[in-house]
């Protein structure tokens, strides 16, 4: 795993060429369905077609546009073959999440600031998995939120255990342990099987 480590590079999307996220997101699923990160994005994200997400998705990545102001995460490359897709913007980018019980339960904080990140989905291509690309793509995150001006980031991960499977399409959010391996601290325990982690910086 260090030496696929050491060819390992990543590119804001906006850098990136659309084929290259495609190589990463275009067989991706969440429930079944090619979620293009809009599940928290919009209410009933399945109820608009594959190239309806596809294009929200392309507008949001600013996709081939290096002199984009903004844009929603970074792909990983794996000598120069893109691997792995990395979404971290404004927690507020995700109204589907702000206000909702489950996160917020037991904390005293302002869901609409802006300064807050949140590195919400992790992607990688099936046949690069299990090479600890996951936790390569979360330290990528801390300095890719600071970089660009966030006080703190979180993550909504999901809780693993030895011996359980959990399906890929659950673990998009990221495990626990990529989160404590980058200096993520927990939050709030949300249910049996969520916590949210954040990392502060100073």
């Amino acid at each position: 795993m260090a030496e696929q480590q050491t060819h390992l590079a990543f590119v804001p999307a906006n850098e990136a060429p659309w084929e290259d996220l495609m190589a990463v997101m275009g067989s991706a699923r969440c429930h079944g369905n090619p979620c293009f990160c809009q599940r928290f994005k919009i209410r009933g994200w399945r109820n608009i077609n594959d190239e309806q997400r596809e294009l929200r998705f392309r507008e949001q990545t600013q996709c081939e546009d290096p002199g984009a102001e903004r844009t929603t995460g970074f792909l990983a490359y794996l000598d120069e073959e893109p691997v792995a897709w990395c979404a971290v913007e404004p927690r507020t980018a995700y109204p589907g999440l702000l206000f909702s019980r489950i996160p917020w339960a037991g904390r005293d904080e302002d869901e609409t600031d802006e300064s807050v990140w949140l590195a919400s989905c992790f992607i990688v291509r099936k046949e690069y998995r299990r090479q600890g690309l996951t936790y390569a793509l979360a330290k990528e995150a801390v300095d890719f939120a600071r970089e660009r001006g966030a006080k703190a980031l979180e993550g909504f991960a999901m809780i693993t255990e030895p011996g359980k499977t959990i399906t890929w399409g659950e673990l998009h959010v990221g495990s626990h342990k990529i989160f404590e391996a980058a200096g993520f601290r927990q939050v709030t325990h949300t249910n049996k099987r969520r916590l949210v982690m954040r990392k502060d910086f100073d």
